[in-house]
């Protein structure tokens, strides 16, 4: 991950991957070095600073713009690689599952009685009177808006895949994997306003993890077949602090099977739930993108990390049997595809930018990296 406004040579060193027509000035190739560097197997893990130090449960964690500054002065004088290759491997899939590769079920969860009292948007989404950034409907819009209008930032994901004929460590797909398909017709899938009591103050990833289960209960998923494709985005209130995200991070992603997850893997009777931390990080302000792309530009760093979480969750379900940087002589060892894109300037190569999602809306996002192109795609063809 980057300094938002610091560019770096663009690099070809992907071999054995077919080549893609590109969409005329839709794909991008990465231009900036990244923050998380360490030439170790501990990769980023082993930087001080880094959200993922000592908690390696934060898969895809993404730094607030002042720590990735001091990741990168610690990696300068800690590390060899200045920089390495970007491909992404296949894990091997874990209790059978790498990607999400079928239609994406997105559950929201507003976890906590500080979101206020309830009332509908305009759109008809859950409305709260604790959230005076609208944070909620930009959530619900985006989600529903994703797959519509013909949009290509989510296609990416389409070349990614995982099943018995995908071998550990393939750097590409083959004809017979299970792809991840377009998400047509979006894929917001149902949401719950938890407000039995207050959120934690300052929520662990066990209790996170924890709020993913009540929501599987809520939403009747109590079998792991009905959790194959679903997805718990835990959004914590205005005013809080889960997993003490501020001043260190802006969002990262697990399953409830993850062993290194605060507490040990939570028990989860319905089969593996994959979900994410998302903060109110509009809290954190610039620091977490707020203005990134637009002025005043409030929600987006809340529609980037969003989108940010994911689509590693979609890439990488169950962390990290999916797809990873796993070439230890890289700086972006251990990273999934939104952490190598992660803030690079709007207007720059593989810069964040606004996607239109039909008559959802227009949202703040960032690109991801792309194996067949090798680039950071803030769009691409539609593959599956």
């Amino acid at each position: 991950m980057g300094h938002p406004h610091q560019r770096r040579a663009s690099r070809t060193f992907l071999t054995g991957i077919a080549s893609l027509s590109l969409i005329t000035g839709a794909v991008l190739v990465a231009a900036q070095t990244p923050a998380s560097a360490s030439g170790s197997h501990a990769s980023s893990q082993a930087n001080p600073y880094s959200p993922q130090y000592q908690h390696p449960y934060r898969h895809g964690a993404i730094p607030t713009i002042a720590q990735n500054s001091n990741m990168k002065a610690w990696a300068q004088t800690h590390t060899t690689a200045a920089t390495g290759p970007e491909t992404l491997s296949y894990g091997g899939g874990i209790d059978g599952t790498g990607v999400n590769s079928g239609h994406s079920k997105v559950y929201l969860v507003f976890y906590g009685n500080q979101w206020g009292t309830q009332s509908a948007d305009a759109n008809g989404n859950a409305k709260f009177s604790g959230d005076k950034s609208g944070a909620a409907g930009a959530a619900q819009q985006m989600f529903k808006g994703i797959g519509t209008n013909g949009e290509t930032w989510s296609a990416d994901l389409t070349q990614w895949c995982d099943g018995p004929n995908v071998p550990a460590g393939a750097t590409s797909c083959p004809s017979n994997a299970n792809f991840i398909p377009y998400q047509s017709g979006g894929v917001l899938a149902g949401v719950w306003y938890d407000n039995a009591s207050k959120s934690p103050s300052a929520a662990t990833g066990h209790q996170l993890g924890q709020e993913a289960v009540n929501a599987a209960t809520h939403f009747g998923n109590t079998t792991a077949a009905s959790n194959r494709n679903a997805y718990y985005v835990i959004l914590s209130p205005h005013g809080t602090n889960p997993d003490n995200y501020q001043n260190q991070y802006c969002a990262w992603h697990d399953y409830t099977g993850d062993s290194t997850l605060t507490g040990g893997a939570v028990n989860s009777p319905y089969g593996d739930l994959a979900f994410s931390n998302q903060p109110y990080n509009m809290d954190s302000g610039a620091g977490c993108g707020v203005g990134f792309v637009n002025s005043p530009g409030t929600l987006d760093g809340w529609t980037i990390t969003l989108g940010h979480e994911w689509h590693e969750m979609m890439s990488d379900m169950n962390p990290a049997g999916g797809w990873t940087n796993q070439q230890s002589s890289s700086s972006y060892y251990g990273q999934e595809n939104s952490d190598e894109c992660a803030w690079l300037s709007p207007g720059t190569s593989g810069g964040a930018a606004n996607v239109k999602f039909g008559s959802f809306g227009t949202y703040a996002e960032q690109a991801s990296w792309s194996n067949d192109t090798n680039s950071c795609a803030i769009s691409h063809a539609i593959l599956h």
